[in-house]
């Protein structure tokens, strides 16, 4: 299947599954539907061409299949009575953009763990099969199958309706949350052997740009696609010949991809006017300071400090202050860095975390503690799960 295609089919998916919800409900069984619908697309269409309406090609077979599978699960009177009704109904016009965000915010349902909630997204949404979801976590496909089948069963059962809930501000915040954590699962993979995993990303970074489609306005969506872009950014200096880790002061910025900082600096220039400022906001204008900045030594830390200790009264997350004791360590000196780590260590969510240890070992080194930098580079190593991480921390304590 072509890149083209599979674009069009991902982007298709949310419209077609919110249209087939909107008209007959059923979300979980509806999803299964145009699963197989997107399916036969892929198979029939490089063959036979792209229909002129791909749309209502996909409804009209999802829905096909969606009546098939309700014969199966309902009686026999109550679904002859139940497919007449539909066939006889005029469907209402359907907004293409308000069902995307109505799934969004189905999938994101407060029911659901993070876990699920992130999963249900990138297949509902995001279009992908359950294979790929599986593979992307690396976990086994009838783990993840279980996952998504148990997830849209809690949608269904809490009898959410489809349209957008009347708390929506306050859910737009956990679609955000599991937009970026699909983003960040994937840019910095926190288990496996690869640091990246470039079609999460890639995924996440979709994801975004559709919902700032979908609300132009809102200034924490687009704080939000401009952090990821301005991240993304750096991608392909993160990684060495043999796919070991490189630290931001050690990239090579000429490998930084110049239109993706370009974007981002436009998206968040534009957004903070606007205001009210938000978490991924501030989070980006600090991705914007490192991405505009010549070279490491001519990084603006003390503006970095600044916008973190902001960021810090809007925000109760460790690892915020994390970055930050970085950042006050960059601009007055290891001390200072080591003193305020004092502080945050205390913090009970993030006491035993590996970065804790390698924030440590990173400022007892800048420090001159050479043993004490050692061995908090091993402690960090044994902590962390992903494998070119070990390999990168265990090589900082070999150096010293």
């Amino acid at each position: 299947m072509s890149a083209a295609l599979e674009h069009l089919l991902r982007e298709l998916a949310p419209q077609v599954l919110g249209a087939l919800v909107r008209r007959y409900g059923h979300f979980d069984t509806a999803e299964d539907a145009v699963q197989e619908a997107l399916l036969a697309a892929a198979q029939q269409w490089p063959a036979e061409g792209v229909p002129d309406s791909p749309r209502a090609w996909l409804i009209t077979v999802a829905s096909r299949r969606l009546t098939d599978l309700l014969r199966r699960e309902q009686a026999r009177q109550r679904r002859e009575d139940r497919v007449a009704a539909w066939a006889s109904a005029t469907a209402e016009p359907i907004a293409d953009a308000d069902d995307t965000l109505i799934l969004l915010f189905m999938c994101c349902h407060p029911s659901l763990s993070p876990a699920s909630q992130i999963a249900l997204t990138l297949r509902a949404v995001g279009g992908l099969t359950t294979a790929e979801i599986a593979r992307a976590f690396l976990v086994p496909e009838a783990t993840m199958t279980r996952r998504i089948s148990r997830a849209k069963a809690s949608v269904k059962d809490s009898g959410a309706r489809f349209a957008l809930p009347a708390d929506r501000d306050e859910r737009l915040g956990a679609v955000l949350k599991v937009v970026y954590l699909i983003f960040n699962e994937g840019y910095a993979s926190t288990t496996g052997p690869s640091l990246q995993r470039v079609e999460l990303s890639a995924e996440g970074i979709r994801l975004a740009r559709m919902l700032h489609r979908l609300l132009p306005d809102d200034s924490e969506v687009a704080g939000l696609l401009a952090l990821m872009l301005l991240t993304d950014a750096r991608r392909p200096a993160r990684t060495g010949p043999l796919g070991e880790l490189v630290p931001m002061d050690e990239q090579d910025r000429s490998l930084w991809i110049p239109e993706l900082i370009r974007e981002g600096v436009e998206l968040i220039t534009e957004a903070l006017p606007r205001g009210p400022v938000g978490p991924y906001q501030l989070q980006a204008a600090i991705a914007a300071v490192h991405d505009e900045a010549p070279s490491a030594a001519e990084t603006d830390w003390a503006q970095i400090v600044a916008l973190y200790e902001v960021l810090l009264e809007l925000t109760d997350n460790p690892m915020v202050a994390l970055n930050h004791v970085v950042a006050v360590a960059m601009a007055r000196g290891a001390d200072e860095g080591l003193k305020l780590l004092a502080t945050t260590s205390t913090d009970e969510r993030i006491s035993t975390d590996h970065r804790m240890f390698a924030v440590r070992a990173h400022l007892l080194e800048m420090s001159g503690d050479v043993v004490g930098a050692r061995a908090a580079y091993e402690e960090a190593a044994r902590r962390t799960t992903s494998l070119p991480q070990q390999r990168y921390l265990h090589d900082r304590a070999r150096r010293l």
